[in-house]
Formats: C-alpha cells, structure tokens, sequence
C-alpha cells in the first residue's frame, strides 16, 4: 500500500498558495484493508475514505469510463492493479495530475510542472470532453490563477468549444452549475468565470440571460464602458471588492438582466429595465434552483436599483416609501446588503472605480431619521 497526495493540494503547494484540503490517493488497497486501519467508508460511486484522526479524503486508485452522456455517465473501476499513473490520467488538467510522496517527492507523469512554471492551463488527455462539469471547473481555476498570470492553452479551449457544440454543456444540471456558479463568486475577481464560458461559447448555453447582455449598449453618458455586458462584469469585480458577501455578489451580477430584453429600438436607453429584469431573475433562478435568500436580494435589488442612483432627486417622501419597499427598518442587514450591490453598480463604470457614490450618504440619512 502507497499513498500519495494529489490534485489541488501539490498543484497549491508548488504554487506557494495555502495549502487548504488535502486529498490522498491510495495505491495497492483494498477497502477491507483501509477499513481495518481504521479508516471510515463515505464514498457513494466508488471507494473513499475518512482518515481517523485528520478527516481528510484518502481515495482508492480508480480509472474511470465513459458509458452515457453528461457528468453521471461514467463507471468506475477501483482495485490494487491500478497504478498511480492510471489514476492521474483521468484528470482533467496537467497542473491538477501531480502527486506527491510523503516524503515530498514529486510524481509528475503528464507535465504539470513544466505548465505550472509556464502559467498554462492544459488538458491531460482527450478524455477531457467527456465531462463537461469541467469547463465550469476550468473557468473557475482560470479565475482563482488570474492574479498569478495563468492563461488557458489554445487547444484546451478549443477542445471546449467542441464540447459546447456537441452539447455536452446541455446535460449538466442545475444543482451542479449553481454550486461552480456560487464558487465562482467567492474568488476575488469572478468576472473572469464569465469571460471563460462566453469564449468557449457555454456562457450562451448555461446562463442565457447574462450572454444576452453582451452587444447591448448604454448611454455613453452614464456608461463609458458602453457595453451592458462588460458593466455586468465590471460591477460583479467591484462588489467583490466591496464584500466577501456572496449574496451581494450573486445580485450584482445579474441586477441589470432586463437590459437585454429592451426592443433594439429604444436602444441605448433601457426606459423600465428594472420591471423587465425582475421576471428574468426569478426565470434564471428556478431553473438554477438558486436559495432563497439570494433571489430575494437579487429581486430586490432589480427592481429597485434605480431609486438608488437617483436618491439626490427624490423628495422624502418617496425615500420613506422606498425604504418600506425595502423593509429597511425590519430588516437593516438585507438594506446594508441593497447599498453594497448599488454602490457595485456605480462604480463599475470606467472611470468611476475609486469613486464613492454620494448616494450612500442620502440614504443612510434618512434611513437614520
């Protein structure tokens, strides 16, 4: 029996980032043997096990088969014949196919090194495109390795493409797209997720509502950026810079989707988006059966956006009703929540970055009185 450890952990470690969860593989086991060492069964699909003491995730050598289309189709097969090599090959990127002994060495069978020094994202094998969970999972390692200047090999995107229009993409369910959505979000600089899948195409496919967004323009006036799209993004980047709150984030992104529902016509002004959103958000978030709470936010903050930006013309009287619309008085923390995703949104304009809008002061004033 040999264990190794793999996957993130050797990719991080390698990295000089924090080293957070650890998975092992184990190679020459069976799970009789692991059982009697005290190790705890948890693996549903095939053999996984809790070490006794650190909890962490100890996985029998397995290869894996394709047999039915999507992320489920696959059959398993763990047992002690299997070599450590085997076992990487079914992973999806080279920097994520290394090990590690315990005493440090490393096991690098498909250059994940050398693409780790060369900041590339590189697929191991074409077995890549039989899952297509793994061009959410590329798009967001992409977003995580941003800051350290990774970039996504030509032919790893291409073969992403393919993917999308053999459809693949189509298969994934929403639970899955909803917890790499929600990850996605807690990385510093998620617009990058979004850049990913709208140049691999799946941004159309999976969220259909932001994809529309990209092409419609604003009025140059207010948005110097032009592009509702490129706002979208630019606001999402902000209101991680703003608040580690996930729900805030998960409104900002999507708070101006009834932009891409106004006739082409009316176009660059987008008279009653706000209405027009509110349905497309409750659309996006059924479909991805999104939590509650932060569809009410998200609802929330669509409908009534615009009050904020123009705090500085509204009579008190109609701060008052807003303020009850937001059931500010009952509820201050899911208020704080509104003020962060309008100020997101303010400053998500080029040139307005570093600019506090004066609009916080308003309502806080009278929310205050």
């Amino acid at each position: 029996m040999k264990i190794y450890m793999v996957g993130g952990a050797v990719r991080d470690q390698l990295l000089g980032l924090p080293v957070t969860d650890r998975d092992w593989v184990v190679v020459g086991a069976t799970p009789e043997q692991m059982i009697a060492q005290g190790f705890l069964p948890v693996g549903k699909d095939f053999p996984v096990f809790l070490h006794p003491e650190t909890h962490e995730e100890y996985a029998l050598a397995r290869t894996e088969r394709k047999v039915a289309p999507g992320y489920t189709g696959f059959v398993f097969h763990a047992a002690p014949d299997v070599t450590l090599e085997q076992d990487l090959a079914r992973r999806d990127l080279t920097i994520n196919a290394m090990a590690m002994t315990p005493e440090g060495k490393l096991i690098d069978p498909y250059g994940g090194r050398c693409d780790l020094e060369q900041r590339v994202l590189r697929h191991v094998s074409p077995a890549f495109a039989e899952d297509p969970v793994r061009i959410l999972r590329v798009a967001r390692l992409a977003t995580r390795l941003a800051p350290q200047g990774f970039r996504i090999a030509p032919e790893t995107l291409a073969l992403m493409q393919q993917m999308v229009e053999a459809g693949e993409v189509d298969a994934l369910v929403p639970e899955r797209i909803w917890t790499e959505l929600r990850r996605a979000l807690g990385e510093d600089a998620p617009a990058r997720f979004f850049e990913v899948l709208r140049e691999c195409g799946a941004l159309e496919r999976i969220f259909p509502e932001i994809a529309r967004l990209f092409g419609v323009p604003q009025p140059e006036k207010h948005h110097p950026e032009v592009d509702t799209g490129v706002h979208t993004l630019l606001v999402v980047n902000q209101s991680a810079r703003l608040t580690s709150d996930l729900e805030v984030r998960f409104a900002a992104l999507v708070h101006d989707l009834g932009k891409g529902a106004t006739p082409r016509d009316q176009w660059p002004r987008h008279v009653g988006h706000e209405e027009r959103g509110v349905p497309l958000v409750e659309q996006l978030c059924a479909r991805l059966r999104v939590p509650g709470k932060y569809r009410e936010l998200a609802v929330l903050v669509t409908r009534y956006h615009l009050y904020f930006h123009r705090a500085a013309e509204l009579r008190s009287t109609t701060l008052l009703d807003l303020l009850e619309k937001l059931d500010a008085f009952r509820r201050p923390q899911r208020f704080e929540q509104y003020l962060v995703v309008c100020e997101a949104d303010s400053r998500g304009r080029y040139g307005f970055e570093e600019r506090r809008p004066p609009q916080l002061d308003i309502l806080r004033a009278a929310y205050q009185a």
